[in-house]
Order: structure tokens, then C-alpha cells, then sequence
């Protein structure tokens, strides 16, 4: 049996005395009483049936249908008396001769329409059924676009599509790793790969040259909004190659993109280091897209007996175009939001620069209006401009800047998904020190190199060297980054050193990463792509949920499958683990 000869999007009206099979979903059933019209959907779009009462006993079948029964029918392709230009194939519909009932349907939890009435936990719980509705499915198709994409590209340039293994072992670096209890091997755990890293680089050691994966990689973190357990990599790796080899053929494939989908050549991507970038943005990851850029006004801020200021290590501005009129209910929820945990500003100072060339601030009892005017100068503020002023410590105050930068370029509407502004951040910090363990971390991760006119300071301000590492951030959101790796023994210890670990630790944990070293290790350096953000972000949409088939929920859960669940204590004996009941694990 043939269930369709073409699909519910193909039929135009050079189609029509065709006699056709199609199969798909019943969208809709309007009964006109002598007549009786379906709309029809698969995939590829939507077909109106036709019955008449000419024929009792397909009209009286058509009548036991419901949203979302499954059907095939055959019919002759005729063009409509009422056309609907809204649709492909508005021209002609399919008067009916037979029709089967495939398999019958509920009746859905939500409207399967373009808009729904279905909440987002709802339709997670019924995914598959959400997955009809176009917005899911295109975005669907569209992942699939940019994926084939992207492979195209870079197997086009010589890179090998290569597998890693999944089950791996667990590290100390980065996030918490999700665990895996082995069978065959009692109280030893694999672990789910952060990335494949050291994989990667194994391969370079192997000769493999160039290098790429889409692959998952999974990270037990703790939760945001938008953040899942496992995501997609666009995972790649190149030996022979400098830092400008690495830019030079990713800033290519982010500009094949942005061709392919959106006809636009950014040309040249700019660079900023990454000092610079937290200097000018507060962020290193910052949108180009409008300036509002941080102005460092210390020097003329403290001038005066306002003891906010002169304490602080640091007074930063930005100037928000346009917005001198804001009411003070808006200037007040501005200060509360800075006040939110996720920025942790103590308080604001706001200066409206009027249209008249004169000033009014919340502190205007401790400043002039000619102090004003120099921080106007410093903001590069004009009449009509609110100046947004923080103050505190240099790099937590430039990180609130940033934050607050951002908030106000949503709430003016600067952020137009349409626009794209790709830039490289370089020159990271190697290392970071952390208070509360009292060492050194990596910026990035244990195998990035040092920039080699840094490698000097290691021994002695180890803080001062720079990663020869590269993020590429397009319209605010980091979308890759890399690094020239480590290729050398004896500098990958002094790395692991740096970091804290003892020999035996660093032998136990990458010992094989090391003996590779010593079998003839050429220079490499390699990137990795969020592809989930970046599919999301060429769509002009925010959420990457919504370009994933099956995504998990803002805790981290499976609700279509209820997923994670409990195991059965059979199965906790057999993996060696204690056997516990749920009640007492909740307890």
C-alpha cells in the first residue's frame, strides 16, 4: 500500500486532474452540512479536503474525525472556488474518493496552532505532539540547516569527522562531572565528557591534523534559566597552527553562516583584548551592536565630600541616549534591579542631562553643576541623556556597569535579533586566583598555553601571564572559544603545579595526556562552538530550548519521561551501590 504519493506542502495547481494518495494529521474538520472541508497536515504543510454529499459514506466517515486522527486518503487534485493565499497550496484542494483512518487521536492537552494555549511545562510534558506545531518544527529544521552547514564547511577544508568515547574518566577541573557506575569494575565510576578535550588533543598527537565533532557534553551544574545538563558542541582541532590560523579559519565558518542565512558579510570581525573588552563593556563577552560604553570618571568624581566616591577604588558611567526624560518610578526600578543579588550594586547615582544644557541628580547637595558637566564629558553624554553612575571595586563595578549596560539596551530595544555583530575577545589572564581555595585557577582549562612572551613570568607573577586563548562572542553571547594548547611535557606540569596539583595527583589524572607529549606532540590549538546558542541566536530567538528536540527543564528534569528517576534495587546491587528507598532518600 502506498500511503502518499506526494506531501501535504508539494500540490500547486499544474497538479490539478491528478489522482493522489496523502497521509497526515487532521489540523481542523469544518462541516458545512452538504459539504465538509479538512485541512490535512504533515511536515511539509497543509492540504484542504474536500467530501460532498455525493458520496453518504465518506461524509458520514469524515464526521467521526478528530483533532489529530491520523488518515490517508486518495483523491483528484481540482482548484478551489475560494482560494487562500495564505497558504502554498491555497490554490487547489483534494475532492475525496477514499479515505482510511490510520490511527485515532485524543483530544490534544493544547491547540496544535502556531499560537497555543499550552504553557511551556505543558508542552515539554507532550513534546512530541508540541513538535507539530510549525515554530517548533522549523526551528528544528533549521538546527539541522546550520548543523549540515557547518559539516560542510569544515569537511570541505580538510577536517576529519572523528568520535570520542562517552564514557570517560572524571577530573577535577570544571564543573561537577556526571558519574556513570561501572558493573564490571565494583566502587570505579566512568564519567560523561565535559568536552573532549584531551581526546582531541590525543588525536593531534596521532597525526590527525584537523579535527571536528558534533557532540554532546554534559555538565552537572547548577541550574539557570536556559542552561541544560547536556549540550551540543561544534568541537575542533588543528596542528601546525598559530593563534591567527585558528581565527582565520572559524572567523571564515561564522561568516559562511551569516552569508548562507542571512545574505550579510560582516567583513573583518573586530578584536578587542580581553582588558580592553571589560574596560569599554564591562563583560568579555560584549555586544557591539550600540555603544553606551563604560567611562572610568574617578578623577572627576572625587573632587568633592561624597564619601561613596572617594572610597571607592573606582567610579564608572555610562550615558543612556535619549533617556533624561524617565520618570522617577522608572529611575527607581532601575536602582532596584541593580540591587538584585545577580548584580550586587549597593545603590545607583543617576544624572539627567536636559534638553535645556542643565543638570538634575540624586546628589546634587555634594556636586556642582560644572562637576556634572565633566562627567557629561567623560560619558560622552549630551542634553537629553541619562548618566548612570556605580562606584566600588574596579572589576566587580565594571561587571555591574556591564550588567546594567545590557539591561538598559533591552528596555530601549537595542538588542534587534536582525543585527549581527560578531568580534574576537583575546589575551586572557591564564590564571585566576581564588579566595576560597586559596590557589590559582585556569581561565579557560589546564592545557591552554601561555602566550610564548609571557612564559617568563610563570616562576614569578604567574597572575600577569596571558592565555593565548580566543573567545568568539556574537551580539553579546559567547559562542566559541579555544586556545593554542600545551604541547610540552614539562610546561603542562609546571601548568598542573601552578594549579595546585602534586605530582602524583597530575600524573594519576592526565599522566597519559603527558606520555603522549614525550611521542613527538606537533603545535596545536583548537575551538569549540555552543551550537545550541548559535543555531538560537542565527534564528533571532533567545531561548535554545526551543532548538532542541528534547530539552530538560529549567531543574534540570525530563518531563515527558520523568527523568531522573529512581533505579531499582536490583539493579543498585548489581552496580554495587547501597540500596536505598526512596522515603529514604527523601527523608
Amino acid at each position: 500500500m502506498t500511503y502518499r504519493t506526494h506531501t501535504c506542502g508539494e500540490l500547486r495547481l499544474v497538479d490539478a486532474g491528478k489522482r493522489v494518495v496523502l497521509s497526515g494529521w487532521v489540523r481542523r474538520l469544518r462541516d458545512l452540512g452538504s459539504m465538509i472541508f479538512i485541512d490535512l497536515r504533515d511536515r511539509y504543510g497543509i492540504t484542504q479536503l474536500a467530501f460532498d454529499e455525493s458520496r453518504s459514506e465518506l461524509m458520514d466517515a469524515a464526521r467521526k474525525l478528530g483533532r489529530e486522527f491520523v488518515i490517508r486518503i486518495e483523491g483528484e487534485v481540482v482548484e478551489r472556488a475560494s482560494k487562500n493565499p495564505q497558504l502554498p497550496t491555497g490554490d487547489i484542494e483534494v475532492k475525496v474518493e477514499s479515505l482510511e483512518v490510520l490511527n485515532v487521536s485524543e483530544i490534544p492537552p493544547f491547540l496544535i496552532e502556531d499560537e497555543t494555549d499550552g504553557g511551556e511545562e505543558l508542552r515539554m510534558k507532550y513534546r512530541y505532539l508540541d513538535i507539530r506545531r510549525n515554530p517548533v518544527k522549523n526551528n528544528l529544521i533549521f538546527r539541522s540547516k546550520v548543523t549540515q552547514a557547518v559539516r560542510n564547511y569544515l569537511i570541505d577544508r580538510g577536517f576529519v569527522d572523528i568520535e570520542t568515547p562517552y564514557l570517560i574518566k572524571s577530573t577535577p577541573e570544571g564543573a561537577r562531572d556526571f558519574v556513570v557506575p561501572s558493573r564490571l569494575h565494583p566502587g570505579q565510576f566512568y564519567a560523561l565528557p565535559q568536552s573532549p578535550q584531551t581526546f582531541k588533543q590525543l588525536l593531534m598527537v596521532g597525526g590527525m591534523d584537523k579535527y571536528m565533532q558534533i557532540v554532546k557534553c554534559f555538565r552537572d551544574e547548577d541550574l539557570r534559566a536556559d542552561r541544560q545538563p547536556e549540550f551540543t558542541q561544534i568541537d575542533c582541532e588543528m596542528s601546525f597552527v598559530t593563534r591567527e590560523d585558528v581565527l582565520r579559519t572559524f572567523e571564515g565558518l561564522l561568516r559562511h553562516l551569516l552569508i548562507q542565512f542571512h545574505d550579510f558579510d560582516p567583513g573583518p570581525f573586530p578584536r578587542l583584548s580581553y582588558e580592553e573588552a571589560m574596560e569599554r563593556y564591562g563583560s568579555d563577552k560584549p555586544d557591539i551592536r550600540f555603544g553606551m560604553e563604560l567611562a572610568d570618571i574617578t578623577a572627576v568624581a572625587q573632587t568633592r565630600d561624597f564619601g561613596v566616591f572617594n572610597q571607592a577604588e573606582y567610579v564608572g558611567a555610562i550615558s543612556v541616549s535619549g533617556a533624561a526624560g524617565y520618570s522617577r518610578k522608572q529611575l527607581n526600578e532601575i536602582t532596584d534591579w541593580v540591587k538584585r543579588p545577580q548584580v550586587g550594586a549597593k545603590g545607583l547615582v543617576w544624572v539627567k542631562y536636559r534638553e535645556d544644557g542643565s543638570f538634575k541628580s540624586t546628589v546634587d547637595k555634594f556636586f556642582t553643576m560644572d562637576d556634572y558637566q565633566k562627567w557629561a564629558e567623560k560619558a560622552d553624554a549630551k542634553p537629553g541623556d541619562l548618566i548612570l553612575i556605580l562606584s566600588g571595586d574596579k572589576d566587580k563595578t565594571r561587571r555591574q556597569l556591564g550588567l546594567l549596560r545590557m539591561e538598559m539596551a533591552e528596555r530601549l530595544g537595542l538588542r534587534k535579533p536582525d543585527i549581527f555583530a560578531p568580534l574576537w575577545i583575546l589575551d586572557f589572564p591564564l590564571l585566576e586566583w581564588d579566595e576560597e581555595t586559596g590557589r590559582y585557577h585556569a581561565m579557560h582549562h589546564p592545557f591552554t598555553s601561555p602566550k610564548p612572551e609571557d612564559i617568563h613570568l610563570l616562576d614569578s607573577t604567574p597572575e600577569k601571564v596571558r592565555a593565548n586563548a580566543y573567545d568568539l562572542v556574537l551580539n553579546g553571547n559567547e559562542i566559541a572559544g579555544g586556545s593554542i594548547r600545551i604541547h610540552d611535557r614539562k610546561l603542562q606540569e609546571k601548568m598542573f603545579e601552578l594549579l595546585g596539583f602534586s605530582r602524583e595527583e597530575a600524573e594519576r589524572q592526565f599522566g597519559f595526556l603527558m606520555n603522549a607529549f614525550q611521542y613527538g606532540a606537533p603545535p596545536h590549538g583548537g575551538i569549540a562552538w555552543g551550537l545550541d546558542r548559535l543555531v538560537a541566536i542565527l534564528a533571532g530567538k533567545e531561548s535554545i530550548r526551543d532548538f532542541i528536540a528534547f530539552p530538560k527543564n529549567n531543574a534540570g528534569r525530563d518531563v515527558m519521561i520523568d527523568a531522573p528517576d529512581y533505579i531499582s534495587p536490583e539493579q543498585l546491587k548489581e552496580l554495587h551501590l547501597e540500596v536505598k528507598s526512596p522515603s529514604k532518600i527523601n527523608n
